[in-house]
């Protein structure tokens, strides 16, 4: 495990293989279940159910999200606001979301997965009513809270649990994000068309016309496993030594940083895309929507790849491929004419969008499992929280500078990306 300081066998516990090096009093063995669970492991039925109905709450938690996307060019103008000030408030949004990766994390290792996992859905429907009511651009950027703490109880215990149920972490990451991915297209596009036509707030409502049925299914369908460690004391994760020694493991350092500049990628293409379609490339609104949903859609296709790709290659291959697509589909954008850039560019970006299976396995592969709902957590929360801050600063830049001065410092931080991911394999230290 990378950061142990000693190599020193733990005793076995029984069932278990012996654990290499030492760790906080915090980290106990895991407890995976019983003989039933270890059986859907394997692949029975309920599992299945399970796996659906988790795919279908991070379609819901981030959806509800996305759908303040589309509906940001009828926000500025009912509001009479600029798009730093939008931006401010989606960040608030994305930073509260990453704020509550670590606390989720550990709370689930505490109290089981499925109760942060459920709380999370119930959270993301009332935040997408209170935003849907907001009678002010303030009252909008702090009902957005709402919502972003609804999405930020929910995915480090979703992931957290996969990781417990599968050894291909890559693919079944990967799974998980694409179902984010299908909500970025049935979103946007069915937000586009009922803004139009009926005004942005009862899109924005949709979120939470969906959040209710998947809680219900989430019910009946995820499993209720066994708390990882019911009998850890939250104070002691608390340490700030404990988590200055996780966070500052040389793998972990070098795997946040580029989750920070993807996520920062993410996060501009996410709260912005369709306003930069708007306004730079003259769609509709509407067609905007579409677009953006075109190109969430080939995301969608694309993750599970990826997925495979980390799982059978390399982590940093998958990533690797993905930065140079994005890339390239935002210089399309930007600089290629017509509709042959707008395709072209759409089309190399979806495509691209397919790092988030890649990162998150990377970001696990640094724990132990007795580790990974606090590690993964205590990290997500770490980097997303650095990441919230593309929605302000793409908007600051696109007031101040257009566009091209925008999205062209978002290409710039993906070839940052690259360099690092070369500069790694080439003469670093193998992170």
């Amino acid at each position: 495990m990378p950061g142990d300081a000693v190599p020193a066998v733990l005793p076995p516990l029984a069932g278990f293989p012996p654990v290499r090096g030492r760790k906080p009093a915090a980290y106990r063995a895991p407890n995976r279940g019983s003989a039933r669970d270890r059986e859907d492991r394997r692949g029975g039925s309920g599992w299945a159910a399970g796996g659906a109905g988790r795919r279908g709450g991070n379609f819901t938690q981030l959806g509800a999200r996305l759908l303040l996307s589309p509906v940001v060019p009828l926000v500025l103008v009912e509001f009479d606001a600029t798009k730093t000030s939008v931006g401010l408030a989606l960040t608030g949004m994305w930073a509260v979301y990453a704020l509550l990766q670590f606390p989720s994390g550990v709370l689930a290792d505490r109290y089981g997965e499925y109760r942060l996992v459920l709380a999370g859905l119930v959270g993301t429907a009332v935040g997408a009513v209170l935003v849907a009511t907001a009678p002010s651009l303030l009252a909008y950027g702090l009902f957005a809270l709402v919502l972003g703490a609804g999405g930020g109880l929910f995915f480090s215990p979703a992931s957290s649990l996969l990781s417990r149920l599968f050894d291909a972490q890559g693919e079944a990451l990967g799974s998980l994000t694409a179902g984010g991915s299908v909500a970025g297209v049935a979103f946007p596009a069915v937000a586009s068309f009922v803004a139009v036509r009926f005004g942005w707030r009862p899109a924005v409502a949709l979120g939470a016309l969906v959040a209710v049925p998947v809680a219900v299914v989430t019910v009946r369908s995820v499993p209720r496993l066994p708390p990882v460690t019911p009998d850890r004391r939250l104070r002691s994760v608390l340490d700030a030594g404990l988590i200055l020694d996780l966070l500052g493991r040389p793998a972990v350092l070098y795997s946040t940083l580029l989750a920070v500049l993807l996520g920062f990628t993410f996060q501009a293409f996410s709260s912005f895309f369709p306003t930069f379609l708007v306004e730079y490339r003259g769609l509709a609104t509407d067609t905007a929507g579409l677009a953006f949903a075109a190109v969430f859609g080939l995301s969608a296709l694309a993750q599970p790849v990826a997925g495979r790709i980390s799982d059978r290659l390399s982590r940093d291959i998958a990533i690797a491929g993905s930065v140079i697509l994005a890339g390239a589909g935002f210089a399309a954008l930007l600089f290629v004419p017509g509709l042959a850039g707008l395709l072209v560019g759409a089309a190399l970006l979806g495509v691209g969008v397919s790092w988030p299976g890649p990162v998150q396995a990377r970001l696990m592969d640094q724990f132990e499992e007795a580790e990974r709902g606090f590690g993964f957590g205590l990290v997500r929360t770490t980097y997303m929280l650095l990441a919230a801050s593309g929605s302000t600063v793409v908007g600051l830049l696109a007031d101040g500078g257009g566009w091209p001065l925008a999205y062209g410092a978002v290409v710039g931080l993906l070839a940052c990306c690259l360099l690092a991911l070369a500069l790694n394999r080439a003469v670093g230290p193998g992170l």
